[in-house]
């Protein structure tokens, strides 16, 4: 029997983790990745003795073979933290999830929230109707309340649409929802409890979030750098690359963003052209700072939910990992989220960032910036609205119908984490 010649493209984690499941499996495969390395957004960079990641990313397991494999990959060279994470809101820090830590909030905002979400569950009980839109779902949870102060104003600012644009699909199990019970207790005093999936997190201890992707790869055979491809011939099943090279498959696994296919193939029939432009999402503007001064924060990362700061989230990589800077030295990242809707001035991002800081007291104006760097990422976050269903279901079918599989957050379209992608890798596997 012959054996069918399966395609990855792209070596980010998804592609990765399907072509090392097939080829522990015994199946050959052949990875083609763009860039000069492995890895897509998992990957690192080393600058004046700093590692910066591309964007935040952080290790979060709730399954057992996942944390079994990372583990067995890393060996020693992994630590796991208990999760410090806080929010910056009315001019001070909470702990995280807002939610369930009013304590310190000024008192009118606890009074609106506590009351907002009373009512909300009272209402719950006399009308089971199920949410129309994530708005619908936070108003319904949380109250009017914990919507307004920090619900609406995050995710507004995070997903760049609002959230009466967004269905409830993706956040299964992403977003804490505390007890009246538990809400109360962390309101009366400070409550150092974890709650979510991700009450705990591990990071590599040397070389950043890349060396997964880098022992990973270690043990794949027939990965190709510098392949980008820039035509999918559906008919004849190959794909061309801008080196000059083709190459044929039986099977394509595809993990690049889906949006793409419609500059790499002309066999891409109109309704499907129409899904694919259909599509949406947010883009990252990531700033990484080294300062030369240690101590600058004891968090791991900080919610900003206000308009006022132009980062949704900051986080401290010298907190997961002391190897991430030097001695004497911190280092940070700020994510910012823009999208066509809601543009930003890149040329000025990072002089804003460096404003905010002061402004929050995390950064002194005399403190001396070592490193300032920045990566600007196109596709960020699926953004889950109402079209979203419909198109990727048209789009998986016609490409399934062409022996093309999609895979990862990119290439199936989805909200997912690096567990997730990895887990996704293996059932691909497991399906050829």
């Amino acid at each position: 029997m012959t054996k069918k010649k399966i395609l990855v493209l792209g070596a980010g984690l998804a592609g990765l983790s399907a072509s090392w499941h097939l080829q522990r499996k015994g199946k050959d495969c052949l990875v083609f990745e763009k860039e000069s390395e492995v890895g897509g957004l998992c990957r690192s960079k080393k600058i004046g003795g700093f590692t910066f990641d591309h964007c935040g990313h952080l290790l979060h397991f709730k399954h057992r073979y996942s944390s079994s494999l990372i583990k067995n990959l890393l060996g020693n060279n992994l630590i796991e933290h208990k999760k410090n994470a806080w929010v910056y809101s009315n001019g001070r820090f909470t702990r995280y999830p807002f939610q369930a830590n009013l304590f310190g909030m000024p008192r009118p905002v606890i009074k609106e929230c506590l009351e907002g979400f009373i009512q909300a569950k009272v209402r719950t009980k006399s009308k089971k109707k199920a949410p129309e839109s994530f708005l619908d779902w936070i108003n319904q949870t949380f109250g009017s309340g914990i919507a307004k102060h920090f619900m609406i104003p995050y995710n507004t600012k995070f997903w760049t649409v609002p959230p009466s644009q967004l269905t409830c699909e993706w956040f299964d199990g992403f977003i804490p929802v505390p007890s009246l019970k538990e809400i109360i207790e962390g309101t009366i005093q400070e409550n150092k409890r974890s709650f979510g999936y991700n009450a705990k997190f591990c990071y590599p201890k040397k070389g950043g979030i890349q060396e997964i992707p880098r022992i990973l790869s270690s043990d794949i055979k027939g990965i190709h750098t510098h392949h980008e491809a820039i035509y999918l011939d559906l008919k004849n099943k190959e794909v061309h690359f801008k080196n000059g090279e083709k190459s044929r498959y039986d099977i394509l696994i595809f993990t690049l963003p889906l949006p793409e296919i419609i500059n790499l193939s002309k066999d891409i029939p109109p309704e499907i052209s129409n899904s694919l432009r259909n599509l949406k999402y947010n883009s990252i503007f990531n700033v990484n700072l080294g300062i030369d001064k240690e101590g600058i924060s004891e968090k791991h990362w900080i919610y900003f939910p206000q308009k006022n700061f132009i980062f949704y989230r900051a986080g401290f990589p010298c907190n997961f990992s002391s190897e991430s800077a030097p001695k004497k030295a911190s280092s940070l990242y700020m994510e910012i989220a823009y999208s066509q809707e809601r543009p930003i001035n890149k040329n000025k991002a990072a002089d804003k960032v460096l404003e905010h800081l002061i402004n929050v007291d995390i950064l002194k104006p005399s403190d001396r910036v070592l490193v300032k760097d920045a990566n600007d990422i196109k596709y960020g976050y699926i953004i889950y609205d109402r079209n979203r269903n419909e198109a990727v279901t048209k789009i998986r079918k016609f490409l399934g119908k062409n022996n093309i599989l999609c895979l990862g957050r990119y290439g199936s379209w989805s909200y997912m984490s690096m567990e997730d992608v990895l887990l996704e890798g293996k059932r691909i596997a497991e399906i050829l």
